[in-house]
């Protein structure tokens, strides 16, 4: 026993250390400053694919995950200058399939830290070619769940919500690509009435417990993100950070006029929150504050180009404390091999990429004194590596 809790003080040691490292590299290149993140602690089930328990209120333990699949990338042309906003429509008309025999797969990372929370109630899926819709190219889907009240919500929406894109896929978008917003929005309508009839039946804190979603579908030709709270996507594109959602918070004008059309009321307790409890105003689950949380997402597609470089998703635990552009910067970096070298003597010879990226970031919160389970998933989208 006296071995074992030795050993786990030489690892939150070591790891405090690391921390503390990269703190130092951060304030060397000029990201040291930045917003505090908020307090608070959480309760709810632990994530099995995400954590493991952590002793330390600053070190942590996570699972990070790397590997490749085959989505195609899209072709260079492209006619969005660089400063210029994401192309979005309501429908993508045009099929987007690039030319050239074997597509290069999408390498992808993501990693999930418990941080200083007592419980983690993150979660991220992963699921290359889960979808071909009218027997076209597969689509690859990421997402990230931030559940509070506990895990369950977070948890079903890993476990259901791409499962369920995919056969909305299969008879709502077309060989063209048209269609995903529609499919989009009737899958977080059916995962969120699936949360709900389990609350009704449960004990009565089943219908407190609820879940963020930031879901991306990335294909040859388009990025669909579609969002629901204020987990965050964003694509780098020729070195510029272009965010695919708009955090979903009480105070956001569009959002405090939803609520209060639905008869609800947003209070300023600790920061704006719906009837002075939640501090998103869009949700999975939360039983018991709708119609005034809804689980509608907003849904953006974008076109892809040969500029675009990678794509980030992540909890709030990450954007509390890290904006658009230094998120960018520092995956930029070590996507290009050029880590800072005091974080990269603190890290294995292995895992280079996007999940060390993921791995960085969610380190870079940290040291910035992030307060949340923290969720980051890294997508390469210009890798070479053939399928």
């Amino acid at each position: 026993m006296e071995g074992c809790c030795g050993r786990k003080a030489k690892s939150a040691r070591r790891r405090r250390l690391e921390i503390l490292r990269l703190r130092g590299v951060e304030l060397e290149n000029g990201f040291g400053r930045g917003k505090r993140a908020k307090d608070g602690g959480g309760s709810g089930g632990d994530s099995s694919e995400s954590t493991v328990e952590s002793n330390s209120s600053v070190s942590s333990t996570a699972v990070a995950t790397s590997s490749t699949s085959c989505s195609s990338s899209p072709s260079s042309s492209s006619s969005l200058s660089p400063q210029s906003e994401p192309e979005v429509a309501p429908d993508v008309g045009g099929g987007g399939e690039p030319r050239g025999s074997s597509p290069p797969c999408v390498s992808h990372g993501s990693v999930s830290v418990i941080g200083r929370r007592r419980e983690m109630e993150d979660a991220v899926a992963v699921a290359p070619g889960f979808a071909a819709p009218a027997g076209g190219r597969p689509y690859d889907f990421f997402g990230v769940y931030d559940g509070h009240g506990g895990a369950r919500v977070a948890e079903a929406c890993r476990e259901r919500l791409h499962v369920v894109l995919a056969a909305e896929a299969e008879v709502r978008v077309g060989a063209a690509g048209e269609g995903w917003r529609e499919a989009m929005a009737a899958c977080f309508h059916r995962v969120d009435g699936e949360v709900v009839r389990r609350a009704e039946t449960g004990p009565a804190s089943e219908r407190m417990v609820g879940s963020t979603a930031v879901v991306a579908v990335v294909g040859a030709g388009r990025i669909v993100v579609a969002n629901c709270g204020d987990s965050r996507a964003v694509l780098s594109r020729s070195g510029v950070a272009v965010p695919l959602s708009s955090d979903h918070k009480p105070d956001r004008p569009d959002e405090l006029e939803r609520v209060e059309a639905a008869g609800g009321r947003v209070i300023n307790w600790d920061g704006y929150r719906v009837l002075g409890v939640l501090a998103t105003s869009r949700s999975i689950g939360d039983l018991y504050l709708k119609p005034y949380v809804t689980s509608e997402p907003e849904v953006t597609v974008t076109e892809r180009t040969g500029r675009d470089e990678f794509l980030i998703l992540a909890s709030d635990g990450l954007w509390d404390v890290v904006s658009n552009e230094v998120a960018c910067s520092v995956t930029r970096r070590c996507l290009a091999g050029r880590l800072p070298l005091a974080v990269a003597a603190a890290r294995p010879p292995h895992g280079r990429g996007a999940e060390e990226a993921a791995a960085v970031l969610a380190e870079l919160a940290m040291s910035r004194g992030s307060r949340d389970n923290i969720s980051v998933v890294v997508v390469e989208l210009r890798r070479s590596t053939r399928a």
